[in-house]
């Protein structure tokens, strides 16, 4: 394997280039999207909550038949697969570890303002879709910022980096953090956890999205119910930290922790950037992925689809990203060194008889669902580029990534993932800001009805 000097050499060079890309123009642009879409459609992603999480879970009788390959729920828990992954166990670990109490702030802030970039994505990606030569819905970025701004380059450009993002975000990273979990957990090698994941993976991802979304939720519902579950007992155990946790989250979301180490004015900037790169690593709002399955549901209305899709960032972040952190704050084992998916183990371990068994399975759904929905993402974004045709291969090179992300560097892999994040970010956003005006039109024509 290579030595230690030069993956710290590649590490430096990842780190440089993520602080390059998660640099101040993408902070502005991720809130300040988001911040837009929650003022010009005046609070909608909070007056609408309970509208949206109602017809997100409460099923209805379709009149009609609707064009769309999978039902709205199965839309969200093909979007929520992919989201609630490892970033909400590893990741949060990971800001707080680096960023403090504050980072768990900014991870908030995100994910309000991300409520309703999400709710603009999957209404673009609803109204834009396109029927392909499978006679399956095609939709995302890449086709609002083809159809809607007439941009093809910036297209190429999105359905690129996303479908390279596939593979860090949605498949490396996730085994890689399983992979020590369940070595840390129950002593399972590396590559029998890559191992495990690469027939899961392809037992699922080789039947197309109508598979994926079968087995997504069935697996999502469940994998929630646990960890949620898991985590508020230790809270509940924890409850008289509660007040001052939070109290600590809002102080340092503003004030350097003197725990992170560094000059003051790097402290506070690498609280606000862990806090919102992790934090959109966890709910994806900006990045463009998650409009890929929004635009497969079967509905003649965007804005039904724009409303369930946003839930999915306020049960991401809002529920269990918050859980997870203040578990990790509880047990106050975060200043000891420890990152990523090890820490939150310690953490539950902490102050729950074998909690860590608990956050190591969790991690294992967590990770395979969102391999399932990352792959349909990738595949997508192919088939945009180079046809129909390479969807089957580029499937077989995703289920072969899975064994390779579990024997990985972690720092590596997490780092690279944060920049295709990033630069997936960029051109979604530019397509967002100027469709703008059509979001603001569909969703004022909806609610007139």
């Amino acid at each position: 394997m290579f030595s230690k000097e030069f993956l710290k050499e590649v590490l430096d060079i990842v780190n440089m280039v993520s602080g390059w890309v998660w640099g101040l123009p993408l902070l502005i642009l991720l809130g300040g999207v988001g911040l837009g879409f929650t003022i010009f459609l005046r609070g909608l992603s909070f007056r609408k909550l309970i509208h949206a999480l109602d017809l997100a879970f409460i099923k209805r009788k379709e009149k009609g038949a609707h064009p769309g390959d999978i039902t709205h729920f199965q839309a969200l828990m093909t979007s929520l697969s992919a989201t609630v992954g490892t970033g909400n166990i590893a990741g949060v670990a990971s800001a707080i570890a680096v960023g403090g109490p504050g980072a768990l702030f900014w991870m908030w802030v995100t994910g309000l303002l991300g409520m309703a970039t999400k709710f603009a994505e999957a209404l673009l990606a609803v109204k834009f879709r396109v029927l392909d030569k499978n006679n399956q819905m095609s939709g995302g970025p890449m086709y609002y910022i083809e159809k809607g701004l007439g941009m093809k380059w910036l297209a190429i450009a999105f359905a690129v980096f996303a479908s390279i993002a596939a593979f860090g975000i949605g498949n490396a990273v996730q085994t890689n953090s399983v992979a020590k979990a369940m070595f840390s957990a129950f002593n399972i090698p590396h590559w029998v956890t890559g191992l495990a994941f690469m027939v899961g993976s392809a037992l699922v991802v080789l039947g197309g999205i109508k598979s994926i979304a079968k087995v997504t939720s069935v697996i999502v519902p469940f994998m929630i119910l646990f960890y949620v579950g898991t985590a508020l007992i230790i809270v509940v155990l924890s409850l008289d930290k509660i007040p001052g946790i939070l109290s600590d989250v809002f102080h340092y979301a503003f004030t350097p922790h003197a725990a992170v180490g560094g000059a003051v004015g790097t402290l506070l900037s690498k609280t606000i950037q862990t806090g919102v790169a992790r934090g959109i690593f966890s709910n994806e709002s900006g990045l463009g992925s998650s409009p890929i399955a929004a635009a497969a549901a079967k509905t003649d209305e965007p804005v039904h689809q724009a409303l369930v899709s946003m839930t999915q960032t306020f049960i991401d972040t809002i529920i269990v990203c918050t859980l997870t952190g203040l578990v990790i704050l509880s047990a106050g084992e975060w200043m000891n060194g420890v990152k990523g998916s090890e820490l939150t183990a310690n953490s539950f371990q902490a102050i729950l008889p074998y909690g860590n068994y608990a956050v190591a399975i969790s991690l294992v759904f967590f990770a395979f669902s969102t391999i399932l929905g990352w792959c349909y993402y990738g595949e997508k974004s192919v088939e945009y580029l180079f046809g129909e045709k390479v969807i089957h291969p580029y499937r077989l090179l995703f289920i072969a990534f899975t064994g390779i992300g579990a024997i990985g560097s972690l720092d590596i892999i997490w780092g690279i993932s944060d920049i295709f994040n990033g630069l997936m970010a960029f051109p979604n956003l530019i397509a967002l800001i100027l469709l703008g005006p059509v979001v603001i039109k569909e969703a004022n024509r909806y609610f007139k009805k």
